[in-house]
């Protein structure tokens, strides 16, 4: 299974997906955790370019076809080959980031994007998508705890945020593998809820 996981900055996303991986190896899985942007040796110079502060000139055109660049690369290097050989592939993050980010969030043509991921990633949808869904406040107070490491994108305001985690609920509204999870919970219960929409997708994956 092609498993992705999606929602604003400090929304709990790489904790979940740890948890998962340990869930799956306890069920006996061969388990690959990939990040956006990164990835692969090629994926990860462009996130360096994506994330770096230094980089405030970025053109929002620039940032789209970057992080499609480095998906297309970890798509075709990293994430068919593994499907292929009987992986569960955990991404934090794909193509939806870029929706919901460059999208919404920045204002470019949804429908462009689109034709970006057709080029990009092709046929290579995820099977579920989670997105963790947390207020923007409850994130913006995280965010305040981790200030001198922030990336590029992270450094947005509240008002960036909102929109993109608007953008995230449109598109959880337009597709069926969309899973909406309540964010603002503890850990445990919220993998609970993950674990069980898996099982509830193919209860014959997990047993």
């Amino acid at each position: 299974m092609f498993i992705t996981f999606e929602g604003i900055d400090f929304c709990g996303k790489s904790t979940q997906i740890k948890k998962l991986e340990e869930y799956l190896i306890s069920k006996h899985k061969i388990v690959k955790i990939i990040r956006e942007p990164g990835g692969t040796q090629i994926s990860e110079k462009v996130r360096d370019i994506l994330l770096d502060k230094k980089n405030v000139m970025m053109f929002m055109e620039t940032e789209i076809l970057l992080f499609s660049a480095s998906r297309a690369q970890l798509v075709r290097e990293k994430v068919r080959p593994f499907l292929n050989e009987g992986y569960f592939v955990l991404s934090d993050r794909f193509h939806d980031s870029s929706t919901a980010y460059q999208g919404y969030g920045r204002g470019l043509s949804v429908d462009a994007i689109k034709s970006i991921h057709k080029i990009a990633i092709g046929e290579t949808i995820p099977d579920i998508t989670f997105f963790i869904d947390i207020p923007v406040e409850v994130a913006h107070q995280r965010k305040q705890l981790k200030l001198a490491e922030l990336d590029r994108i992270e450094m947005a305001d509240k008002d960036f945020f909102t929109r993109v985690r608007e953008g995230y609920l449109l598109i959880a509204g337009e597709e069926k593998r969309f899973r909406v999870i309540n964010g603002n919970r503890d850990i445990e219960t919220i993998h609970k809820e993950i674990v069980k929409e898996i099982h509830d997708y193919d209860k014959t994956e997990l047993i």
